[in-house]
């Protein structure tokens, strides 16, 4: 029996008096990969922010169960402690700060470690060589100057170095080319080989990246609601139809 590692029971999210999640509920076990598509608008990221403790938003219900244990009053560091990894759509640039120094600390962090910068580096290295990232690249400022694919090979660095329990890729895929979403797919693939426990919840507006990363599942959002969800086929659909023929799935929710 596989183990369940997250579960959105009903959960009701609002900002600024106006609901964004309508009473969303969502299982995802142990090793699982679901794939979260919609248009823009419909609360994807909503859900990943409040998963992961965001707390620019209101929860007027429901739950977030993280391995057994309710989240909702937990801090974003005390989630990412438990194994829950967000990666941003637009990562904040850190001058001064190089990008060795600063994964070893996020890792120290998680790990409750205290590993040497020589023993570091050689983690670090290997690390890099998954995602096809050359030696120099830790050692720049991080984010400073980067490049879209530089950043999102960065967030796929980092969920390397972190190795957490759930991992959440918000548009990860967004802007890349073929050469760079390669790499990320092989960050997650490696990823699921070496911890097959891991899962992720991926969001995406685009069947691409599912090409080469190969979901459990597709769930489909509209308007705050999961209307449909299924295999490859749901996905298949979408690219053919478009998000309109889930509007009558949406009616049947209201």
């Amino acid at each position: 029996m596989q183990k369940e590692l997250l579960a959105v029971k009903n959960l009701i999210v609002k900002i600024d008096d106006k609901n964004i999640l309508n009473g969303i509920t969502l299982q995802i076990n142990a090793g699982e990969i679901h794939a979260l598509m919609g248009p823009n608008g419909s609360g994807k990221s909503t859900l990943a922010q409040v998963i992961a403790g965001n707390p620019g938003y209101l929860i007027d219900g429901g739950e977030v169960v993280f391995n057994g244990k309710n989240i909702v009053d937990l801090l974003p560091n005390e989630r990412a402690k438990l194994g829950i990894f967000l990666s941003f759509q637009y990562p904040l640039e850190i001058p001064g700060v190089n990008v060795a120094s600063f994964l070893r600390m996020i890792h120290n962090k998680r790990f409750e470690e205290n590993i040497s910068p020589i023993k570091f580096r050689a983690l670090l290295e290997e690390k890099m060589t998954l995602i096809n990232t050359k030696d120099e690249f830790s050692d720049r400022y991080l984010n400073e100057g980067f490049s879209g694919g530089e950043k999102k090979r960065m967030e796929i660095l980092q969920m390397l170095v972190l190795e957490p329990k759930l991992v959440i890729l918000d548009e990860v895929d967004s802007g890349l080319d073929i050469d760079a979403l390669k790499s990320v797919a092989n960050g997650v693939n490696r990823l699921c080989r070496k911890n097959p426990e891991t899962a992720f919840m991926i969001i995406t507006h685009h069947a691409r990246i599912l090409e080469h990363i190969k979901p459990n599942f597709i769930h489909i959002m509209q308007s705050g609601r999961i209307v449909k969800s299924g295999g490859l086929e749901v996905a298949q659909k979408l690219e053919l139809e478009g998000y309109k023929e889930f509007n009558e799935e949406l009616e049947k929710t209201n």
